[in-house]
């Protein structure tokens, strides 16, 4: 099956369209980014916190590796894996997020999630790229279960 894109003219499309995510994504949900440096996945993420209703300014955790925000309606839970190599990545126990047993359930999003040691067993995948004009493709894949 082919997925069409999604094409996001400019940053503010991007996070309009993470706005949309954050207004319907329930608890629980795992999303993957995957995409180059710039491409829009931190922005994607500030549009879902604001969707979420979170107010608290959303910047990309490169050096915390996860924000965790509690004030919307939901969780959010924001990785960034980009320095990171896999056992680095299995040193913060991602699943003890996803799995929502030791963490209220709630979106995690994760940056950079091709350094993942492992997979949820559920999850969204979601591919951002530039285009030769400057924009944005947003690949959203069909949920893996």
């Amino acid at each position: 099956m082919t997925i069409e894109p999604i094409v996001l003219p400019d940053a503010a499309a991007t996070q309009a369209w993470g706005q949309v995510l954050g207004r319907l994504l329930p608890a629980s949900t795992v999303l993957l980014l995957f995409g180059e440096l710039g491409a829009g996945k931190t922005t994607l993420i500030q549009g879902l916190g604001q969707g979420l209703g979170i107010t608290e300014a959303i910047v990309s955790p490169t050096f915390t590796l996860i924000n965790e925000y509690h004030e919307g309606r939901i969780p959010l839970y924001h990785f960034d894996l980009y320095r990171l190599d896999k056992t680095g990545a299995a040193q913060l126990y991602p699943e003890l997020y996803w799995e929502g047993e030791e963490f209220e359930p709630g979106i995690c999003a994760i940056e950079w999630s091709e350094r993942l040691p492992y997979l949820p067993p559920q999850y969204h995948e979601i591919r951002l790229s530039h285009t030769t004009k400057g924009q944005r493709e947003l690949r959203w894949l069909p949920p893996k279960t």
